[in-house]
């Protein structure tokens, strides 16, 4: 069982392209939307398990506010841009995919910016960081970038966003300082550390997996429905993805530490679809709703190979002392 628990964290690159065709099957022959209230419990669970062992004092802490003010620049400024010359240019004979792609560009990361983070071992409290002000920040920008980008005021709840960071982030943290303290009366800090922590990842795996199946099965339909569209809307999102993540990661590695850059990158590249594409479909329809819901398989499937690759070129994990000391022994040997 424990092998099974463990299998979407040890085979990701498989695990998640496998979870979009099965979601994309279920969902082109039965109807999931009955599952779409436990997304958000999935989310929470998902953050939840990232959360054990948070320390609340590195949320406010001065430390992390570097790679806050380059996420606040790429996000804000060369994000949209990105997007608006995609829109002017490709997608100028379709401006509803258009809004939908603003949208897309004008919401920054989501719940999944921390547990990637996590994942690949970043700097967790500056994802906290970036999640937080990344959706305050998009909330109040977002109608007027829209008014700017694609003529038309859509109206942003600011108080539900508010109360959607307080449920996928505020509570998970709360709920996993809870559970550390805790464990802190049976096990000591290397022992949590050792045993207790990397037993808690593959949880998060599973719940982010789950969001991706649900996600992407209650909307099989309409990606079939709208087939003379989807290689458009694959196209330009491929671009648009492609061009983020080398912006990102040339930020990263010129100007920030590993950890720092993982944050950043994770913070800028993944954007927060799930109320993109709520807004999408009440604000602008069906074509608007397609290319978000796309840009959720583009982004899913992206990260689990950037994150692969960016271990092993860019992002590598720096080796400690014990590491280096059996390499040592094992070459003298």
């Amino acid at each position: 069982m424990y092998q099974i628990y463990e299998f979407p964290k040890k085979y990701l690159l498989l695990s998640v392209p496998l979870t979009l065709v099965i979601g994309f099957l279920i969902g082109t022959f039965a109807d999931t939307t009955f599952l779409k209230p436990t997304i958000l419990v999935a989310t929470i669970i998902m953050i939840y398990a990232t959360m054990v062992g948070f320390k609340f004092k590195e949320l406010t802490a001065i430390k992390g506010s570097k790679v806050l003010i380059y996420s606040i620049i790429i996000n804000f400024l060369i994000v949209p841009g990105v997007a608006y010359l995609l829109g002017v240019t490709v997608l100028k004979e379709h401006p509803i995919m258009f809004a939908g792609l603003a949208l897309s560009a004008l919401l920054p990361t989501s719940g999944m910016t921390i547990s990637w983070t996590a994942i690949q071992k970043g700097n967790v409290p500056a994802a906290v960081k970036l999640t937080v002000f990344g959706l305050i920040l998009g909330s109040l920008l977002t109608p007027w970038y829209l008014l700017i980008m694609v003529g038309q005021y859509v109206d942003v709840n600011i108080l539900e966003t508010f109360r959607t960071i307080i449920i996928v982030v505020f509570v998970p943290m709360i709920l996993g300082h809870i559970t550390f303290k805790g464990l802190m009366k049976k096990y000591t800090m290397q022992e949590f550390q050792k045993k207790v922590k990397p037993a808690l990842a593959p949880l998060s795996i599973w719940a982010m997996l789950y969001v991706v199946f649900v996600s992407v099965s209650m909307r099989a339909t309409m990606i079939l429905n709208n087939l003379e569209l989807l290689l458009i809307a694959l196209l330009v999102l491929i671009a648009f993805y492609l061009i983020n993540y080398v912006i990102s990661t040339v930020v990263a590695k010129q100007f920030l530490n590993r950890g720092d850059g993982i944050a950043l990158v994770n913070g800028t590249v993944l954007r927060n679809l799930s109320i993109a594409i709520g807004l999408a479909a009440t604000s602008f329809g069906a074509e608007a709703a397609l290319i978000v819901t796309i840009a959720f398989i583009v982004q899913q499937q992206s990260i689990a190979y950037y994150g692969k690759l960016a271990s092993k070129f860019w992002f590598k994990e720096k080796e400690n002392p014990d590491q280096l000391s059996n390499k040592k022994t094992a070459v003298v040997n």
